[in-house]
């Protein structure tokens, strides 16, 4: 759900202000173009931070940016939150949402707080009569060592918890952010052990980097859907049994929204859409 980085937007001393932004330098901005820029970084999904030079200076202390960040970060999704509120309210639209691996733990709060958004984190809920969604956001151990990650006999032992509540396993709606291991839809580039891309005579080596503690329920439990993401290079479907596994992959570096359409019966995938904006 979060970003990634911080983009400073300086102020100048006279009321204006200039930013640098990917190739982009924006110079004498004034309170509207400051705006735009704003909006800019933000729908590229990072996160602008207005200041002088001398109080930006402080982002170059690590647990100074650190700090500064998750607040911004949580803030984003207390706005995200609040607008959901806003167009949702009173509609009849559900809205469930749920961090992935390296999302920060504080941010729950700002998802919890909600009468609109659903927090679906570690539930069995109902989405209507006839069809159970199960949502984890952790994923299996990762190089990059995130805050929601679990060892795969943790990870089993959590999806195995809220399926004990689940009544009818062919018609649930699995929401699990790690693909099954070794689906198609888990390819990643291999790395080695200083984390860089190992290459061959075809170009970058893929390798299945999914869990397999997710593969094992999906083979043994067979719900109607399994929704992931996680890795981003694997846009793709796969079915595994009865089981139709989706995942959207992420284009997110290009301001690219990526998801998925589905369309559900009673026991059976109608029609699924990959969508992208």
């Amino acid at each position: 759900m979060l970003g990634k980085l911080l983009i400073p937007i300086i102020e100048n001393g006279n009321g204006s202000y200039h930013c640098s932004y990917g190739d982009q330098r924006y110079e004498d901005l004034d309170a509207a173009g400051v705006t735009a820029v704003k909006d800019e970084i933000r729908r590229f999904g990072h996160y602008p931070v207005v200041g002088t030079v001398e109080s930006l200076r402080e982002l170059e202390d690590d647990q100074a940016r650190e700090r500064v960040f998750r607040k911004i970060a949580y803030d984003s999704v207390a706005d995200w939150v609040a607008l959901a509120e806003e167009r949702l309210r009173g509609t009849g639209v559900r809205c469930f949402m749920a961090p992935g691996n390296d999302d920060f733990l504080e941010i729950d709060e700002a998802l919890r707080g909600s009468d609109v958004v659903e927090f679906a984190e570690g539930k069995r809920l109902t989405l209507e009569p006839g069809h159970e969604m199960i949502t984890t956001g952790y994923s299996n151990p990762t190089p990059w060592d995130t805050e929601r990650e679990l060892p795969e006999n943790q990870l089993a032992d959590l999806l195995a918890r809220m399926m004990g509540e689940v009544q009818h396993a062919e018609s649930l709606i699995a929401v699990i952010h790690p693909p099954p291991y070794n689906s198609e839809i888990d390819a990643a580039p291999a790395l080695d052990e200083n984390l860089q891309m190992k290459m061959d005579a075809g170009g970058v080596r893929m390798a299945p980097v999914g869990s397999t503690a997710v593969r094992a329920f999906i083979e043994e439990v067979q719900p109607l859907m399994g929704l992931h993401g996680h890795v981003h290079e694997s846009r793709g479907v796969a079915r595994i049994g009865r089981t139709l596994c989706v995942n959207p992959g992420s284009e997110y570096t290009d301001g690219v929204l990526s998801g998925s359409i589905i369309e559900l019966g009673p026991t059976e995938v109608i029609s699924h859409q990959f969508v992208a904006g």
